[in-house]
């Protein structure tokens, strides 16, 4: 048998710059395959029996093509659309929080009860980043507000609504209960969300993640007239 002669060896790295001066970064690398994967681009140069590279240009990596199946050259190990959208579910979004007016979460039958959402700083909150690496590449997730629904306790909540609520009188979150009791309230938050690799342009993530809030307790009392003489 010969001796083994030079071969070709191939890597692949993410199109993020797509070939043009636009700034998109890996945005246009996402768009442009519809399998879940990006857009790589694929190198090679060529090595010896020992994988020395061998001398001259043909040992130096130079681009060979593009590609929206990496998965099937040797060595490829890029993430994928589907890697995003798991990172995105399990980051540790900020479970939202209510105030409520009357305030000391005592309210009363008939009387309209105010809601206004926040979050705490525990969390990653609508608009925050979160940062990671992500077989290499920079990965940011940015959270985006999609809906909130307020939940009353009583059996009843709030159609999803950007509204973060407000105080008494101008805030447009309110509910009026028809029973004395204890009521656990809460507002839930569903995320929606967008990335960007390696510092580039935003690119919307398809899915979305509904965090149920921390409950807070609000009495509910009767008043009742009195007559005294």
């Amino acid at each position: 048998m010969g001796k083994p002669g030079p071969r070709w060896e191939y890597r692949t790295r993410i199109n993020c710059a797509a070939g043009d001066d636009s700034g998109t970064g890996c945005a246009t690398a996402a768009a442009a395959c519809t399998n879940g994967q990006f857009q790589a681009v694929v190198l090679r140069r060529l090595v010896s029996e020992t994988g020395a590279p061998v001398p001259g240009e043909q040992g130096l990596w130079s681009q060979w093509g593009l590609t929206c199946f990496p998965q099937e050259l040797p060595g490829s190990n890029l993430p994928t659309l589907a890697m995003i959208r798991q990172a995105f579910r399990e980051i540790d979004f900020a479970k939202g929080g209510v105030t409520i007016q009357p305030v000391g979460n005592v309210t009363l039958v008939n009387l309209p009860t105010f809601f206004q959402a926040s979050w705490p700083a525990a969390g990653v909150a609508p608009e925050e980043i979160d940062t990671s690496a992500l077989l290499g590449y920079r990965l940011e997730i940015q959270p985006v507000l999609q809906s909130l629904t307020y939940v009353y306790g009583d059996g009843s909540s709030s159609e999803p609504t950007q509204s973060l609520g407000g105080p008494h009188p101008t805030g447009d979150i309110r509910w009026t209960y028809r029973r004395a009791g204890q009521v656990d309230t809460r507002v839930d938050t569903t995320y929606g969300g967008r990335f960007r690799l390696e510092g580039g342009s935003w690119v919307t993530i398809p899915d979305t993640v509904t965090i149920q809030g921390t409950p807070v307790t609000l009495t509910v009392r009767e008043a009742k007239a009195r007559l005294y003489q």
